[in-house]
């Protein structure tokens, strides 16, 4: 996983590109320029190219690349001017190390056309949303049960809840909208409101790889938002779980029950019965699942039908590419942001000379400026003859041994 360096790391790395004339690479048009830092970094950097770049758009971006004593770095600088064969370009915010990948991204070739489009099924629903996709399918079930009878379904998620639990909730929001406390922070973070005991504290940290837990960092931050002041937020929290205390409650969790985009309702569990053993998180993992068939159930019974919408193929601009993924920007405001989440899956349709790929693509990050919302995607199963010929496009050059982790699928 790529890392941002630090601010002190930051200086010295471009300190030592310049004392130790480190070679920056570039690559353009599948042509590979070498540039070298011509004065100490500062405000600017300033480069001259190997040869001649022609003309660069002002305030286009550069994606460069060097390696210090093994570690390959990246960074990407913004062009001010050229001059006399020199480069001026804004200094980076950031560089990056550890990077998994060994070449660098590219502008996009004039001569390719890229499209993408949502894979699978999309809706249009009221439910509340979160900034986060979660994807379903048959395979991630629990094989004993039967999403297809969702009457029978409740019935069997309710006897197996009633095998831990003292009581159980399971709550639509479409017939119920978000009221209290835990339901509005439950929705607004698609998250799960975990209370192993009433007389301890939240969760300080969150085991799963993929967040699932409102940890009591997460749950102080939403009740600033709800106007609780700095000062007031350890109160509000032991007050929060006193109440719960002195209602007869022990141990509680809240678990969303995600559908795409959207919080669709929760399962409520709870233990109001002295001396009984708190719920931990293997509690949580099976409900989690009963949450998931659940919301599958829903799906292959129709619920969500009157909200699916028409998959239509979408221009994405480009920024820039590689062998494993791609960069590509919306602008502020388009209808497509509510659905290009974390881990949605797109298939990418890459037009060029004598050849077309399609690839899905899931994204991995995304984020914002003051002009459009930006989506990193990595390209999923490329079969191998495409990713030797999308490489030899992109860089002008064929695959040689050092490049096997491009044909083997491990960048």
């Amino acid at each position: 996983m790529a890392t941002p360096v630090g601010r002190i790391e930051k200086e010295f790395l471009l300190k030592a590109i310049f004392d130790e004339k480190l070679p920056i690479m570039y690559v353009r048009d599948r042509t590979e320029y070498i540039l070298t830092l011509q004065q100490p970094a500062g405000e600017e950097l300033v480069f001259r190219p190997d040869r001649s770049l022609g003309k660069l758009k002002n305030r286009s971006k550069m994606a460069l690349l060097f390696d210090y004593r093994g570690q390959v770095i990246d960074f990407n600088v913004e062009i001010l001017t050229q001059k006399d064969d020199l480069i001026y370009c804004k200094a980076p915010d950031t560089l990056h190390k550890n990077l998994d990948r060994n070449y660098l991204r590219v502008d996009a070739p004039s001569d390719i056309n890229i499209l993408f489009t949502f894979r699978g099924e999309r809706y249009n629903l009221t439910f509340p949303k979160v900034a986060e996709y979660e994807n379903i399918s048959a395979d991630d079930l629990m094989r004993n049960l039967d999403p297809r009878n969702l009457s029978g379904l409740i019935k069997q998620i309710a006897s197996m809840l009633n095998n831990f639990a003292d009581g159980y909730k399971i709550i639509n929001f479409k017939d119920k909208k978000p009221e209290s406390l835990e339901e509005r922070v439950l929705s607004e973070t698609g998250k799960t409101l975990f209370i192993p005991s009433t007389v301890g504290f939240l969760p300080k940290t969150d085991p799963y790889p993929k967040k699932r837990i409102i940890t009591e960092d997460l749950f102080k931050r939403y009740l600033e938002t709800t106007g609780v002041g700095a000062n007031y937020l350890d109160e509000k929290c032991t007050r929060f779980l006193k109440s719960k205390f002195n209602e007869g409650i022990y141990s509680d969790a809240w678990v969303p029950i995600l559908f795409h985009e959207y919080v669709i309702g929760y399962i409520h569990i709870w233990i109001d019965k002295q001396g009984k053993l708190p719920f931990d998180f293997s509690v949580l993992d099976n409900v989690y699942q009963y949450a998931k068939v659940l919301a599958f159930g829903l799906k292959e019974n129709g619920y969500f039908d009157h909200g699916k919408v028409e998959n239509q193929p979408f221009d994405g601009r480009v920024l820039d590419i590689s062998a494993s993924g791609l960069l590509f920007a919306c602008p502020l405001g388009s209808p497509l942001l509510a659905t290009l989440l974390v881990d949605a899956e797109l298939t990418v349709t890459i037009e060029a000379p004598n050849r077309t790929i399609n690839v899905v693509a899931r994204i991995v990050r995304r984020f914002k400026d003051k002009s459009a919302s930006y989506f990193g995607c990595r390209f999923v199963n490329m079969v191998p003859e495409d990713m030797r010929f999308l490489f030899e496009h992109l860089y002008g050059r064929q695959i040689d041994e050092t490049d096997s982790a491009f044909i083997s699928g491990q960048v």
